[in-house]
C-alpha cells in the first residue's frame, strides 16, 4: 500500500508540475487563471486566490488541467470578455500552452542535475559480459563476470570502453603482438592475468576475445550490506551528465514513439494510469529511493513529448491552431476549434480506459 501511495505521489508531482507550467507563465503573460486543478471528478479541496483564480484538488490523481477564461466556450459573452483566452496576444498563448511540456523537461534535468551534483557519479570499470570459445581471454582464464580494473598499469576505474580497447591495443604490433598484463578482481580477490591480443580484420583492430560493458563499483560496508562507490562530481560535471541522459532518453522515447505508430511495435508494453502506478510501485520496492528519481525523470520526460503530440486535446494539437492563427492572422473560428478539441478529449478518455482496461487484465494474469 505504500509503495502505491509513493506512485501516486510521483504522478502527482508531475501533473502538479505540468500544470504550473502552464499557470506560472499564463501570470507572467498577463493571462487570468480561472481554476488551476490537481486530479479529476468530485472537489476534495477548493480555495479561490486573490486574483479570481480557484485551487482545486479533486479526487482522481490521475491528471490535471489549467483553465483559462472563454478556452472552448461557445457562449459569446465568455469570448468577449477581456480576460477570455482568445483575446490574449497570439505569443502570449503560445508560451502558455508550451511551458506546460516545457516545465516537464526542466523538472527531469533539474531533479537528475541535483541528483548528481549531490551525490556524485557512480564509479565504473569495465565488466566482462561473455568470452569468445578458444580467444586468448579464455585461454588466460577470464570469466563473465571479471572486472577489469587495470591494464598494465594503466587503471581502468572510471575509463570509458574506448579506453579499454585503446589500452589493449597500445604498443601492439601487427607482425609480432606481445602479451599484456589484466588485473582483475573475482568475488572480491584480485588476479594477475596474462594474455596475447590477436588483429581481428573484421573489426580493424586488436582483440581478446571478449564482449565487456561499464558496471557501478560496490563496497561492502561493515554491516555487510554493499553501497555503490561515487564521485564528487563539479557544477558543470552534473550539468553536462543531466543534459546528456535528459537528450538520450528523449531522442530513445520519440524513437519508440515513432515506431508504435508506424509499425505498432511496442503496443503491448503500453501502459495507462493503472499500469504505470503499478510499475513505479514495482520498481519503487526492489530499487527504492534511486528508482523513484530514475521513473521521475523518465515518466516526466515522456510526459512532456507525449503533451506535444498533435492530438486533439493535447498541449502540441492547441500549439497548431496558434500556428494556423499567426499564418492566416486570424483565428480559427471558435466553434470549429472547440469541437476538435473536444472530439480529442473524447479519445484521450476512450484510450485511458482501454488501456486501464488492458492494465487490470495484465495483473489479474
Amino acid at each position: 500500500m505504500f509503495s502505491v501511495l509513493i506512485a501516486l505521489l510521483l504522478l502527482g508531482i508531475l501533473v502538479t508540475v505540468h500544470e504550473f507550467g502552464h499557470f506560472f507563465f499564463a501570470r507572467l503573460c498577463g493571462i487570468s487563471v480561472r481554476e488551476y486543478a490537481i486530479g479529476f471528478g468530485p472537489v476534495l479541496f477548493q480555495r479561490t486566490g486573490k486574483k479570481g483564480t480557484t485551487f482545486s484538488l479533486r479526487l482522481i490523481p490521475v491528471g490535471g488541467y489549467c483553465a483559462f477564461y472563454g478556452e472552448d466556450s461557445l457562449d459569446k459573452a465568455d469570448q468577449e470578455d477581456p480576460r477570455a483566452f482568445s483575446r490574449q496576444r497570439v505569443w502570449k498563448r503560445m508560451i502558455t500552452v508550451l511551458m506546460g511540456p516545457g516545465m516537464n523537461f526542466l523538472l527531469a534535468f533539474l531533479v537528475l542535475f541535483f541528483y548528481v551534483w549531490i551525490g556524485g557519479t557512480a564509479s565504473t570499470v569495465p565488466c566482462v559480459s561473455t568470452v569468445e570459445a578458444q580467444s586468448p581471454a579464455e585461454q588466460a582464464g577470464l570469466m563473465a563476470g571479471d572486472e577489469i580494473i587495470a591494464i598494465e598499469d594503466q587503471s581502468l576505474i572510471d575509463a570509458s570502453l574506448s579506453t579499454f580497447t585503446e589500452a589493449i591495443t597500445a604498443h601492439q604490433d601487427a607482425l609480432l603482438p606481445s602479451p599484456i598484463g589484466l588485473t582483475v578482481m573475482r568475488g572480491g580477490e584480485q588476479l594477475q592475468l596474462s594474455l596475447t591480443p590477436f588483429y581481428d580484420e573484421a573489426y580493424g583492430r586488436f582483440r581478446i576475445g571478449i564482449s565487456v560493458g561499464l558496471i557501478s563499483r560496490t563496497e561492502r560496508r561493515a554491516d555487510g550490506s554493499t553501497h555503490i562507490i561515487t564521485n564528487p562530481a563539479t557544477f558543470v560535471q552534473a550539468g553536462a551528465l543531466a543534459w546528456n541522459n535528459c537528450t538520450y532518453a528523449g531522442t530513445a522515447m520519440v524513437s519508440a514513439l515513432k515506431a508504435l505508430i508506424t509499425t505498432g511495435e511496442g503496443l503491448e508494453n503500453t501502459s495507462g494510469p493503472v499500469g504505470i502506478v503499478s510499475l513505479v510501485s514495482d520498481q519503487v520496492q526492489t530499487g527504492g529511493f534511486d528508482a523513484f528519481i530514475n521513473l521521475l525523470i523518465m515518466i516526466s520526460i515522456n510526459l512532456g513529448i507525449m503533451n506535444l503530440l498533435p492530438i486533439p486535446g493535447l498541449d502540441g494539437s492547441r500549439l497548431i491552431f496558434l500556428l494556423i492563427e499567426v499564418i492566416r492572422r486570424k483565428p480559427v473560428p471558435p466553434e470549429k476549434e472547440a469541437a476538435v478539441h473536444l472530439a480529442g478529449f473524447v479519445l484521450l478518455i476512450g484510450l485511458m480506459l482501454f488501456f486501464t482496461y488492458n492494465d487490470i487484465m495484465k495483473l489479474i494474469h
